[in-house]
C-alpha cells in the first residue's frame, strides 16, 4: 500500500485550532477513508506539542516548525491543507496540489475569505473554516477541480490589490 500524503501548513503564524482540527480523531478518520495515511504539519510559531502517534489510519505523523521553504513537502504532498495566506495558496496551487484553504475566522477585517472564495468559485480548490472542515472532507470532489495556470497570477494579484484597497 502505498503512502498518500496530506500536508498541513500554517505559515509563520499561530494558528493552533487548524493544528487540533486536523489532529482531532474525526477528521484523521475522515482522511483516511479517503486513502490517505502520511500527514505531515507545519505548526509555524504554535507552542503546541502536537501528539504525533501513529492512530486512526494514519501509520505516520510528523511536525516541524518553521521552515525557509515548504516546497519541498507541497511536492510530497496528495492534498495540502493550507491557512489562507497568499503565498501559501499560489505556491500550492502553481504545484498543481489538490487543496483546502482553511481561512482563520478570529482575524478581524479577514480579506483571505474573499481570496479562497474567489478561488472557490473558480474552482481551484475547496475552503472551510476549523468549523466545517470535517463536511467539507467528507463531500469534497476532487476530481472536480481545475488546474491552476500561471497566467492566473496576474488576475489574483489584482483581485489582492483591490480587496485590499490599493486600487
Amino acid at each position: 500500500m502505498s503512502d498518500k500524503t496530506v500536508f498541513v501548513t500554517i505559515g509563520t503564524t499561530k494558528f493552533d485550532d487548524l493544528i487540533t482540527t486536523v489532529l482531532s480523531r474525526a477528521v484523521l478518520e475522515a482522511l483516511s477513508a479517503r486513502g490517505y495515511n502520511h500527514l505531515i504539519l507545519q505548526i509555524g510559531n504554535s507552542n503546541l506539542k502536537p501528539d504525533c502517534t501513529a492512530r486512526y489510519g494514519f501509520r505516520k505523523i510528523e511536525t516541524f516548525g518553521l521552515s525557509p521553504s515548504i516546497g519541498e513537502y507541497m511536492q510530497l504532498a496528495d492534498l495540502v491543507i493550507s491557512h489562507a495566506g497568499a503565498g501559501s495558496v499560489l505556491e500550492a496551487l502553481e504545484k498543481r496540489k489538490h487543496l483546502i484553504v482553511v481561512t482563520n475566522d478570529l482575524l478581524m477585517d479577514n480579506h483571505q475569505i474573499e481570496l479562497a472564495e474567489q478561488l472557490y468559485k473558480d474552482e481551484h480548490l475547496y475552503y472551510s473554516t476549523c468549523q466545517n472542515l470535517l463536511p467539507v472532507i467528507r463531500t469534497m470532489d476532487l476530481a472536480k477541480l481545475k488546474p491552476f495556470t500561471s497566467d492566473k497570477s496576474t488576475d489574483i494579484a489584482n483581485f489582492i490589490d483591490k480587496i485590499m484597497g490599493f486600487r
